[in-house]
């Protein structure tokens, strides 16, 4: 089955609708490169995606096939239904001009996914402020059992992998291709999506 697939370009975003029972296919085209998702409730933008209650009620910070990302309400917003690369997590929020500023020193700091995802959600009326932690597709942050130190290592995806997640409410969905060169291996790569009514695996 042929899709029409929607690419983000490197280092931009992108803000669309997804109806509940809709599919949405993410794919990372070149290998290597980190997506960040947010959603909200479509009929009631104060409801959005939810890095602490996800965490909480899967038990799990790296999550995969049939986890399922709560709202700040408890409810299930989007299921993962397919998987390729078995590890994306909540732990880091989005990148942005503190993040370059800080942690890599840069004086003319690149907006970042922050900056990405307030110019893709003001149309929908979401303020800066309202942007939560995103959830960050084939992420792969190791974390350190003993002292909690967390390290960023290049991602686990290859040329082509994908992620599919189930709309489970009516969703305005927000998603970049990361910004940030420790995320994605001091390369950036754009970001392939497309929307579907069918599973497939």
């Amino acid at each position: 089955m042929t899709h029409d697939i929607e690419r983000i370009a490197p280092r931009s975003g992108t803000a669309f609708r997804l109806k509940k029972g809709q599919y949405l296919t993410v794919i990372d085209p070149d290998g290597q490169q980190v997506a960040d998702l947010l959603c909200y409730n479509a009929n009631d933008m104060a409801e959005h995606i939810s890095s602490g209650r996800t965490i909480d009620y899967t038990s799990r910070i790296f999550l995969t096939t049939n986890d399922v990302l709560y709202s700040n309400r408890s409810r299930h917003m989007m299921k993962i239904m397919c998987d390729d690369v078995g590890r994306h997590d909540f732990i880091l929020t989005p990148c942005s001009k503190d993040t370059f500023r800080i942690i890599y020193g840069e004086e003319t700091p690149h907006h970042g996914c922050q900056g990405n995802f307030e110019m893709a959600l003001e149309p929908h009326g979401v303020s800066p402020d309202n942007i939560p932690v995103a959830f960050n597709v084939f992420m792969h942050t190791d974390v350190n059992g003993d002292t909690g130190e967390i390290k960023v290592l290049p991602p686990k995806s290859r040329a082509g992998d994908s992620l599919t997640l189930r709309a489970e409410m009516d969703l305005i969905v927000a998603m970049t291709a990361c910004s940030a060169g420790q995320s994605n291996n001091y390369k950036y790569g754009p970001i392939d999506y497309f929307i579907h009514d069918e599973f497939e695996k």
